[in-house]
């Protein structure tokens, strides 16, 4: 096979896969066989210099055949390794655009060396990249359904520990503001109990970052026996917190090894919650207007202590 990369897709298909391939591979990293991992992590670490090589050549740089790249492109939606190529030069050359346009434009990951504007320029390079991944693979039609769900629901329960605990605090305070009946466990064994406790009119949503955290999954597939509509928010499409959940919104995020999961994963979160508060806010706009008028006035005097 030629060394020359592929320059057109040859369908509207292979062009709509070239636009998220680089979320996808990151999103499916943890369900990949190890060898596959090598796979997706030499076609992540230089989308533009894979897209230059033969299949036995991307095969020797992780160390594995060719058969074992020919399983990574099916296991991430592509049909042969000619979709991948002509998918990673497309998302390369999105790329180098952005790096162009943006004043925070810097390779790599974080180092000892690095300048704290160095440090600065990363870190905001790279989460605004996690924002705008998120937008172009955010399910619309899910989020819709998601916010009808809440926005009819009788009560809504909200599990997460660690950073996405945060999340779902923020979550709780904004559904609160508006007069619903909304609750945030960041406690396994009291989510646990209170999940047991939701029933048919109720809404229960997950967050997890990995969508793999047991004292997340547990409760959110509790909830769901019970007949309450589940909703998970993770990265991972395929994580148990995503399978036992009825609707799953999912974000992109581009973490750098430096940082742990509670950086850029967190800033996807609460994109996606504010998307997610808006359209619940939006289905009774004049009471949710007054509402936040009223909650904000009740504190507005304690501003000054």
């Amino acid at each position: 096979m030629s060394d020359r990369p592929p320059h057109a897709p040859d369908s509207a298909e292979q062009a709509g896969r070239a636009a998220d391939v680089l979320v996808r591979i990151r999103g499916a990293v943890p369900t990949l066989q190890p060898a596959e991992q090598r796979v997706a992590a030499a076609v992540l670490d230089d989308p533009a210099a894979a897209a230059r090589m033969s299949s036995t050549s991307l095969a020797g740089q992780a160390h594995t055949s060719v058969t074992t790249v020919m399983r990574f492109c099916r296991a991430i939606g592509l049909r042969n390794y000619p979709q991948l190529r002509i998918a990673l030069a497309s998302a390369a050359a999105r790329e180098d655009v952005r790096k162009k346009d943006s004043q925070w434009a810097t390779k790599g990951d974080i180092s000892e060396e690095d300048s704290l504007a160095q440090v600065v320029d990363k870190i905001i390079y790279n989460e605004s990249g996690t924002l705008e991944d998120t937008r172009a693979q955010l399910d619309l039609d899910v989020l819709a359904r998601a916010v009808e769900a809440v926005a009819g629901a009788r009560r809504v329960d909200i599990f997460g520990l660690g950073a996405s605990g945060f999340v779902g605090g923020d979550l709780h305070q904004k559904l609160h503001r508006i007069g619903h009946m909304a609750f945030v466990w960041t406690d396994g064994h009291a989510a646990l109990t209170a999940s047991v406790l939701l029933g048919a009119g109720d809404v229960a949503i997950g967050i997890s970052h990995t969508g793999s955290t047991v004292d997340t999954v547990e409760p959110l597939q509790a909830a769901g026996e019970r007949g309450a509509t589940t909703i998970a928010l993770t990265n991972f499409a395929s994580s148990p917190l995503a399978e036992c959940a009825d609707l799953v919104l999912t974000t992109a995020v581009r973490e750098m090894p430096f940082r742990s999961g509670a950086t850029a994963s967190r800033i996807a979160q609460l994109a996606v919650v504010d998307c997610l508060f808006v359209g619940v806010a939006q289905k009774s706009y004049a009471e949710s207007t007054a509402a936040l008028a009223r909650t904000y006035g009740a504190v507005r005097h304690l501003r000054g202590r």
